[in-house]
């Protein structure tokens, strides 16, 4: 009898057992529903669809992409079709989509809504409502570093003078995230040669080949030696290929398109996100309202260094900077590296909950250094800092 009673416990435990460990390995079924503003023609939105590829795919889970989606309230019904359709996870990839997200997050709020470059969610209080960026401008402070060798080279060689080694840079608008992007980009350029001076011009437009192509010649014909751009064609690398002008591109390679001056890009890597917020919706778990990748978890990358046009050391260069940058030995936004109006920052309020007017809000420079990216995901520097001339600002 004895026995027959240690049998029938002994079943019962691996039983209970057996169900505790089929609910702990329960997970929630995940679907996601991305919106794109353009499609795979642009570099910006390819970036991200190929990042949501590689996730969904080596999560093993389903997903929906609708591409050309703009900024308007085409964003909200496409949102809210996909929450209608059975994704529980809806993520946005352009700024100009935020109302329409927090809209349909409003209206779902079961449904998770991540929103890339996006400044509200740490101010709306929803809880089902998020916003995602990287540490993009340590990328950019990367790609400077290149382009001041590259000044270097054409110094050394007797083809400028010092005071010739001038940047140019095409902008899309004059948002803060644009201004963080040049300024680094220029502070890269001026650690290693600190002649450099920079040109931007806008072109009003996220993605526009002839805009970024006419903004390419502008700054060829001013004496811009070597270019970059924070816009999404291919329009102003072609430009500067045609011409012979050294380029440091963004969110990919264009070595095969313009093997003769193509430099080096830097680029997001949304990866990690996407497979970050699909383990939270699949184990239950909340997604941070702001989350910000950085060069640690592999969410800003540099592309692969063209040695046909790139200054001699620029591989090594930028792989001690890194370093230097993630070890914290180095500060992107040292505020002892940059003065406006001619003089040294040493405090600054930004705005990082974002008005209307944009009114400062918060202080973000302490212990020596612009802390960019640390009170929200999304870049709040917009500083004009000296060296750098604007030749237009309706944008």
């Amino acid at each position: 009898m004895k026995k027959l009673v240690s049998i029938i416990m002994t079943v019962a435990l691996v039983v209970c057992m057996l169900s505790v460990t089929a609910f702990a390995d329960e997970k929630t079924a995940v679907k996601v529903g991305f919106i794109f503003l353009h499609d795979e023609n642009s570099t910006y939105d390819l970036n991200f669809i190929n990042a949501a590829k590689e996730a969904c795919d080596k999560l093993g889970v389903e997903y929906v992409m609708r591409t050309g989606v703009d900024e308007s309230e085409a964003c909200y019904e496409t949102a809210a079709d996909l929450a209608d359709s059975g994704c529980n996870i809806v993520f946005a990839d352009s700024f100009g989509h935020e109302d329409y997200m927090i809209q349909a997050a409003k209206e779902f709020p079961n449904v998770e809504f991540c929103h890339a470059t996006g400044t509200r969610a740490h101010t709306e209080g929803l809880a089902n409502y998020h916003n995602a960026f990287a540490s993009i401008y340590e990328g950019r402070f990367l790609g400077g570093i290149a382009a001041g060798m590259k000044l270097n080279q054409l110094i050394e060689e007797g083809k400028i003078t010092p005071d010739q080694a001038k940047l140019g840079y095409i902008g899309a608008f004059t948002y803060a995230e644009v201004i963080s992007g040049y300024t680094s980009f220029f502070l890269g350029a001026r650690t290693v040669c600190p002649t450099a001076t920079m040109e931007v011009t806008f072109t009003g437009s996220w993605y526009d080949p002839s805009l970024e192509q006419e903004g390419a010649i502008k700054l060829i014909n001013d004496n811009c030696v070597v270019i970059s751009e924070h816009a999404d064609s291919m329009g102003a690398p072609t430009e500067c290929e045609n011409n012979n002008i050294p380029f440091v591109f963004y969110n990919g390679s264009a070595a095969d398109a313009c093997p003769n001056t193509f430099i080096v890009a830097s680029r997001i890597n949304w990866e990690p996100y996407f497979e970050y917020i699909i383990n939270a919706v699949a184990n239950g778990e909340a997604i941070d309202t702001d989350w910000t990748g950085t060069l640690t978890t592999d969410s800003v990358l540099m592309t692969e260094i063209n040695e046909q046009a790139a200054a001699p050391g620029t591989a090594e260069a930028i792989e001690s900077y890194m370093k230097a940058l993630i070890t914290d030995e180095i500060k992107v936004f040292d505020t002892a590296a940059f003065t406006v109006n001619g003089e040294e920052v040493t405090t600054y309020m930004a705005d990082v909950d974002t008005d209307a007017a944009y009114t400062g809000d918060t202080e973000v420079i302490a212990d020596g250094f612009f802390h960019e990216s640390e009170f929200r995901s999304a870049p709040y520097f917009d500083m004009q800092i000296d060296g750098i001339t604007l030749l237009d600002t309706a944008f």
